[in-house]
């Protein structure tokens, strides 16, 4: 029989398990094999691009985390030399590649001036131990930028199926992955140590001919339901039809095509350094805000003369 906690100690646990991060491996090199169209992937690196470019700093060892091929192709010319961790063994020529998952990364810390990953951070189960991971094997002043798939991504989607079980069984089984807020993966970079940390969003509705096109997408990006309580047993051809019509009764436009939502969000941030900008302390202000608007300041709960 084992003995509980000492005094003192504390029984801690790991976080939850929301992905099957086997089966998104698995999926993720399914897709890699296929090589399909993986146009949201390119599309989201290229805006990632543009705005490591904007910093206008040369970067020599950069990390890559999990970003498709296609993709990679528009980060490679920002550094010299790559380093590439991917979940499924995607290798590019001309870079050095391990098969690394994000929520184990096997790097010294200080290792890399440039780290960035774009659509793979969402389906880590434990994300904010792996962004704490990623500011460790920065540099001082190294960069972190990331793309992740954002809350409103395929909302139409999980509405239609949402509504479709709830008619039929009485109950919504989990199908789409729930994804993170601007606002909350903001704090997150707070939380682990970044300096200076910003969180945007982009959001891109694609207009498809049916929901077959769709699906063939998400597949060719490896982005299937991997959540870990997903419904193991095959899909009910009701419950498909019954979702599909209320896709189309609900989302679609009047030429028939089907829209479906992807939100990006961006994340920046640094690895701590001396010569990094600070917010000022509470009280070091030189100039108050009533000389600058041109008004009397009044202490609280005082009237204004007339």
């Amino acid at each position: 029989m084992k003995n509980g906690p000492r005094q003192g100690e504390f029984m801690t646990e790991g976080p939850p398990r929301i992905f099957d991060r086997r089966a998104y491996r698995a999926r993720r090199a399914r897709a890699a094999g296929r090589g399909g169209d993986a146009f949201l992937a390119e599309t989201a690196a290229e805006a990632l691009a543009d705005r490591i470019r904007a910093v206008n700093r040369h970067f020599r060892h950069a990390l890559d985390i999990g970003s498709r091929g296609a993709g990679f192709g528009q980060l490679a010319p920002l550094a010299d030399y790559w380093v590439r961790a991917h979940p499924a063994g995607e290798f590019v020529a001309g870079t050095r590649s391990v098969i690394a998952d994000e929520e184990g990364l096997p790097f010294a810390a200080e290792s890399f001036d440039l780290i960035t990953s774009v659509l793979s951070l969402h389906a880590v189960n434990d994300l904010p131990g792996a962004l704490i991971q990623i500011r460790r094997a920065l540099k001082p002043d190294g960069l972190f930028m990331a793309a992740m798939f954002g809350g409103d991504t395929l909302t139409e989607l999980r509405q239609a199926f949402a509504q479709a079980e709830a008619e039929l069984t009485g109950g919504v089984s989990p199908r789409i992955s729930p994804f993170g807020d601007v606002r909350d993966l903001g704090g997150l970079l707070q939380r682990a140590g970044f300096a200076l940390p910003v969180t945007d969003s982009e959001r891109t509705v694609v207009r498809y001919r049916d929901t077959s096109t769709l699906f063939s997408d998400l597949r060719n990006l490896g982005e299937t339901n991997v959540l870990a309580e997903r419904a193991k047993a095959p899909l009910r051809r009701a419950i498909l039809t019954a979702a599909l019509n209320e896709y189309a009764s609900h989302f679609a436009d009047e030429d028939g095509r089907l829209r479906a939502s992807f939100e990006i969000v961006y994340l920046t941030g640094w690895a701590p350094h001396e010569s990094q900008q600070k917010p000022l302390k509470p009280g070091s202000a030189k100039l108050r805000l009533a000389s600058v608007l041109g008004t009397e300041e009044h202490p609280t709960g005082e009237k204004p003369r007339s």
